[in-house]
């Protein structure tokens, strides 16, 4: 579908890959990882054409369509978000105009029938393209994703402009799903999403029949919907089939042996340059030095990728706190007419680590706000405990960071007792690194504005810390720093966060809100999801049975929801058991072949051609490493149709 071929990106005279070659076909799904700064964004940008390579090019299929979701910078216009998304549909809409232009100059009564027989025509063509894009469903599509993401149908008449950023990238993300895209590019599409609406998401992917190519640093999320691993490593690609743990594994194995050869290679480049000092001046050692200079400037230098997991950076020991931080009693909250919550009581007790969960817009934010002390509330009392010191992180706290100062001067105020190097270890591990810690608070993008901020919150000496998505602008090692940090932490915890794999180690409780109230779970993350899943599947098995009488199952009704589970499971099973079939059968074939190849390198007249005996050993090698990759293909599609079968019974 999509070729890169030698292509090659530099910035400020570096480069970020060079030279590269990978294929994307269809059906791929793909998450692209790699080091912050290694050029995962630029490669999107440049695949779907908002940023040109250095050299190189890219040959796309004809006629394919590739959507691509940004990071960041997403707005729309003043159109209602019905007809915005519609706007996505873009071969339907410009099939509708011309359907109006027709239908328009059907009403001109100077018509001959000449013009007039010619206009019916092209409006019977226009109607076919109509149906056999399915557009009379489409509408019905439409408002499943917008509701899939979080939007409710009172917004749909509602103007884009008025959604927050947040919103915003869901509407972009909506118009990408809803488009006849044959790829999917995007860069942290979760971000800004909740619980509800990242499994909608995920589902929508796992049935998504085009390629993907992904940029997260959700590890839950890329294990779901992703089969391969690109990662862009010291300018190079390489990519591994599997999932994302067994990449990781990987990786720690080759970073492993990468800091082996480089400590080689350096102790070799010591001797040398010693041999060099020692000799530079001897006459009868100068044809020896010289030749050792020569090999030095040949060597090609092991670069070692940065290791932001090794960080340990621990919270100040907090002040002891009373047995209760913060209770919350009959609170009342209303924004306007919209009411948030009523008569609510929670407590927060020492050493408590919580998740706050549930769709966007429940009140997740607006309750941390009111426990941080941020905003008011309409009625009830918030009673603070003993010593009860609270530290709040949220998106808008970054905005709050002094302009004019640098980042350092922005974190030395709050550590007096850390050295420069210790506060720039820090920085480090939040992506600040060298002379990027000079720079003013005031040129720094939004998502460098919060990590500074989070940063702060580090250093600060609070016991009770509320931090509200503190993930959004992290890669999966700062995230490591900072989850090692919060679980070590001795204090109070509230995290509002859909991050599984990073709350997974730090909660011991999960509080769910929905529709103004609270449900809280007395356990870990794994724990809320269970239970979640046993109410889902409760609710399912509610809506199944609704119809069916109470007292009994009849025959008939047994045997009909039998026939509708089978047609289910075969619908969702078909095609991989089909692609399984002839993986199988392309696997033995091979096999055949790699036995039949390794008789012919057995036999003894085998070397008297040298070249007959080269072409068949390269053969041999081919056929093996193609057999290897069809076994893991068959793998992967085992393992995908092991889940079907499970979750059917």
């Amino acid at each position: 579908m999509i070729d890169l071929s030698n292509l090659s990106l530099q910035f400020n005279g570096k480069y970020l890959f060079q030279n590269i070659n990978y294929k994307i076909n269809s059906g791929d799904k793909i998450s692209l990882v790699g080091a912050n700064g290694a050029g995962k964004s630029s490669l999107l940008k440049i695949i779907s054409g908002e940023l040109q390579p250095e050299s190189g090019k890219i040959i796309k299929q004809k006629n394919i369509n590739i959507g691509y979701l940004p990071q960041e910078n997403i707005m729309h216009s003043s159109v209602s978000l019905l007809n915005e998304a519609k706007s996505a549909l873009t071969n339907i809409v410009a099939l509708h105009e011309k359907e109006n232009q027709i239908t328009s100059a059907l009403a001109n009564s100077n018509l001959n029938d000449e013009d007039s027989s010619d206009l019916i025509n092209q409006l019977g063509e226009v109607h076919y393209r109509l149906q056999e894009l399915d557009s009379y469903s489409a509408d019905s599509k439409i408002e499943k994703i917008l509701i899939g993401l979080g939007f409710d149908e009172n917004d749909f008449n509602r103007p884009t402009n008025e959604f927050s950023g947040g919103w915003q990238m869901r509407i972009a993300l909506a118009k990408i799903l809803i488009s006849q895209n044959d790829v999917l590019m995007m860069d942290e599409p979760t971000n800004h999403l909740d619980f509800d609406s990242l499994e909608w998401l995920i589902d929508f992917l796992k049935s998504y029949k085009g390629a993907l190519l992904i940029v997260s640093h959700d590890k839950r999320f890329i294990d779901e919907v992703a089969n391969k691993t690109l990662e862009i490593f010291l300018g190079k690609f390489y990519s591994f089939s599997g999932d994302y743990d067994s990449y990781l594994r990987y990786k720690e194995e080759r970073d492993s042996q990468l800091a082996s050869q480089y400590l080689l290679q350096q102790k070799k480049i010591k001797e040398t340059e010693n041999f060099i000092e020692r000799f530079r001046y001897k006459a009868t050692k100068a044809k020896q030095v010289q030749s050792r200079i020569k090999q030095l400037e040949k060597i090609e230098l092991i670069e070692l990728p940065d290791n932001k997991e090794n960080i340990n950076i621990k919270f100040p020991e907090p002040p002891s706190s009373g047995k209760v931080n913060i209770e919350l009693k009959s609170i009342h909250k209303s924004f306007g007419d919209k009411n948030i919550f009523s008569d609510l009581n929670f407590t927060v007790n020492r050493g408590d680590k919580i998740a706050f969960v549930g769709p966007n817009g429940a009140g997740k934010t607006t309750l941390s706000k009111i426990i941080s002390g941020r905003i008011n509330f309409d009625k009830g009392e918030r009673i603070i405990g003993h010593n009860t010191v609270i530290s709040y992180y949220a998106q808008d706290v970054a905005d709050n960071l002094n302009p004019e100062f640098d980042i350092i001067e922005t974190v030395e105020g709050m550590a007096e007792d850390k050295t420069l190097g210790q506060l720039r270890n820090l920085l480090g591990s939040f992506l600040f690194s060298g002379d990027d810690v000079f720079k003013k608070v005031g040129v720094l993008s939004g998502g460098e504005k919060s990590r500074v901020a989070l940063a702060k919150i580090l250093l600060t000496k609070a016991n009770f810390i509320i931090l509200d998505e503190p993930t959004n602008h992290l890669d999966i090692s700062s995230k490591a720093v900072l989850q090692s940090a919060l679980n070590d932490f001795s204090g109070s915890l509230i995290l509002v966060s859909h991050d599984v794999d990073f709350l997974k180690p730090i909660v011991n409780k999960v509080v769910e809100i929905r529709k103004g109230a609270i449900k809280i779970f007395d356990g870990g993350i794994d724990y809320y999801l269970s239970k979640r899943q046993e109410a889902l599947s409760e609710a399912n098995n509610n809506d199944a049975n609704k119809n069916i009488s109470a007292n009994s199952i009849s025959k008939k009704d047994q045997k009909r929801i039998e026939a509708e589970r089978r047609q289910k499971k075969y619908e969702a099973s078909k095609d991989l058991i089909k692609e399984i079939t002839d993986l199988e059968s392309e696997i033995e074939i091979l096999e055949k072949k790699e036995k039949e190849l390794e008789r012919n390198l057995t036999l003894p007249e085998f070397f008297s051609d040298s070249q007959k005996a080269k072409e068949t050993t390269y053969l041999y090698n081919e056929t093996k490493k193609y057999l290897e990759d069809k076994i893991k293909e068959w793998e992967v599609v085992s393992e995908r149709l092991h889940s079907i079968e499970k979750k059917f019974g």
